[in-house]
């Protein structure tokens, strides 16, 4: 993740691009815009399954999955705006996540922050499903 409270932070500090939807916006595609938002390009045209839901840190977040061919190392990041330090009344922007990288599920385990775990094991689960795998 981006920002200040992230900086220089590796286990359990990463996320995946996600975001909040409004009223009219379907999930699957206010995910597809956060992809597009967060690392500078769409989300591949790809098949998605969907991992499902978990709650963490007062939100409700969904997954989707899909395999595709994809630059972490070529991320544009989206930015925000922010005030910081706290209570300085100076707004600075930074970068909405810092990297990108891809991981196998074991060292996703470490690297993923805890509230979004679970969507590692529903992905292996999957993927043991898939003759040949």
């Amino acid at each position: 993740m981006g920002g200040p409270f992230w900086a220089r932070k590796d286990e359990a500090a990463w996320s995946m691009p996600k975001g909040e939807h409004g009223p009219d916006e379907a999930p699957f595609e206010a995910a597809r815009r956060e992809f597009a938002e967060e690392l500078g390009s769409p989300a591949p045209d790809v098949h998605y399954v969907e991992l499902g839901s978990v709650r963490a840190s007062g939100k409700t977040v969904t997954a989707w999955a899909g395999a595709a061919d994809f630059a972490a190392d070529s991320i544009v990041s989206g930015t925000f705006e922010m005030e910081w330090p706290p209570r300085s009344g100076r707004t600075q922007s930074f970068p909405e996540i810092d990297r990108a990288q891809w991981f196998g599920l074991d060292e996703a385990a470490v690297k993923l922050v805890k509230g979004q775990r679970p969507f590692l094991q529903r992905l292996s689960d999957l993927l043991a499903q898939e003759p040949g795998r």
